[in-house]
């Protein structure tokens, strides 16, 4: 089955709820989701050459100003899921958008979309800074057109 994704060629990380994901609705916790798109930002941000480390020697992060998801379908223990991420430039030197979508594999559906409005910070004082050139060099070249 191809997968019908919003965006061309996302940032992928495979996944399946454990039954420790799964609440009392019998479905898949909607704060494991919020908490796979970080894994998955981070996942992609580190492909991209940029880590935690090279953000705290650059004294600079991408830090989440706003979040929002859409929560379409539920997902059950051990169903094999796909999530997808991509990179948005928004003025290119202080701001990004990521967008996150996850399909079920058995059929192919949305079960999630997301997006971060994301802000250059400096990480010692908290204001906004504009993006170091190895933000610049690491995050544009994944920027969708």
């Amino acid at each position: 089955m191809s997968l019908n994704w919003d965006h061309p060629q996302p940032y992928t990380l495979a996944l399946s709820p454990s039954a420790a994901d799964i609440d009392g609705l019998e479905h898949t916790n909607n704060a494991v989701y919020v908490q796979w798109c970080e894994k998955a930002g981070w996942a992609h941000s580190e492909a991209l050459g940029l880590s935690l480390a090279d953000y705290r020697r650059l004294d600079r992060a991408m830090a989440i100003r706003r979040s929002e998801y859409d929560y379409l379908l539920p997902t059950a223990a051990g169903e094999q899921l796909v999530l997808g991420t991509w990179l948005y430039a928004t003025d290119g030197k202080l701001n990004m958008e990521r967008r996150f979508q996850l399909l079920r594999l058995s059929d192919g559906a949305t079960v999630l979309r997301g997006r971060w409005e994301l802000v250059c910070i400096e990480i010692s004082s908290g204001r906004a800074r504009r993006m170091p050139q190895e933000f610049c060099d690491g995050y544009r070249p994944a920027v969708v057109a």
